[in-house]
């Protein structure tokens, strides 16, 4: 896996929206916090667009805009990083028209998570690593301070990258692993399974999270994963934040009792295996969303707290 070059002061940073449409204002809030950090921020074209398909599907233009935001952000030489405004949906309909012989030969940042997964497999493809990481509400709320953040900066920045320690939980499983770490939204890469931008393959260390699904559809989600050998194979397991489920048709915020059933699933689904598993890691649609490098090599430590660090 290729490793995208450390960002120095003044370089040029991407913002665009390669799927839902944005709020101009957490835009213009991402503008200033890499400000604040001594990049030049560039604007998409079409970064603020919204487009109406299907519905209740509203992207950040069409996907032709989108598309045409996403290659210049790729092949522009004067950009060294791509950030991504949100998630939503939309991001997989531009993947089949994603070269990944262009991506490889401009190797940078890219910075999402979410729906953005789709864009984090067509890197890994690539053989490129990328940032599964917060996006502009973050930088808009939080600004450059504080541990997610600051992570995010190290990351796109140096090459002594954050290491996390993660209070127990009940449900974890003690062990050891190393290896490369690949993951992110359950459904997206779900989606993915059996297409050339599957990342979900056994020997790696999995991250999932999720949002707005009940607890039967993440098992359904599990279910196709041990059906297609990756449960059984993995070198270890990092469950997330499953936030929000619907409830008699509204989608409501997730209840203690509600995680506890939804990880006791996970569990169960995983009880035949005798990798470390690691409950409730923040990362997610959660504020602490800390930042994780797709395609990295990562050690995953389970005893009590729960420690994860990456190599390059």
């Amino acid at each position: 896996m290729i490793k995208p070059a450390n960002l120095r002061h003044t370089d040029c940073v991407a913002i665009i929206s390669p799927s839902g449409t944005i709020v101009p204002a957490r835009v213009h809030g991402a503008v200033e916090a890499f400000k604040q950090w001594g990049f030049e921020p560039a604007v998409g074209t079409h970064t603020l667009s919204a487009h109406r398909s299907w519905g209740a599907v509203v992207t950040g233009g069409t996907d032709e805009e989108r598309l045409a935001d996403l290659k210049w952000a790729i092949a522009e030489p004067s950009i060294k990083a791509i950030f991504c405004s949100r998630g939503g949906y939309g991001t997989v309909r531009l993947l089949e028209h994603l070269d990944a012989d262009l991506i490889r030969s401009n190797p940078k940042w890219l910075v999402g998570f979410s729906d953005i997964s789709a864009l984090h497999a067509a890197w890994h493809r690539a053989g490129v690593m990328s940032m599964h990481a917060s996006m502009a509400k973050q930088l808009t709320e939080f600004g450059t301070e504080g541990e997610v953040s600051e992570a995010m900066h190290a990351i796109l920045t140096t090459d002594a990258w954050p290491s996390y320690k993660v209070m127990p939980h009940p449900f974890n499983r003690k062990g050891e692993a190393s290896g490369m770490i690949v993951g992110g939204n359950l459904a997206v890469l779900s989606a993915l399974v059996g297409t050339d931008y599957n990342m979900l393959k056994g020997d790696v260390i999995l991250f999932i999270e999720d949002v707005g699904e009940e607890i039967y559809r993440v098992e359904r989600l599990l279910y196709q994963l041990r059906l297609a050998g990756v449960l059984p194979s993995l070198r270890g397991l990092i469950v997330g934040q499953f936030t929000r489920y619907h409830l008699n048709g509204e989608l409501v915020s997730t209840s203690t009792d509600h995680q506890r059933q939804l990880y006791s699933m996970i569990a169960a689904m995983v009880e035949p295996y005798d990798y470390p598993v690691a409950f409730d890691f923040p990362i997610g649609h959660v504020d602490r969303n800390l930042p994780l490098v797709e395609g990295a090599t990562a050690h995953l430590t389970v005893d009590g707290e729960v420690h994860l660090t990456f190599g390059k």
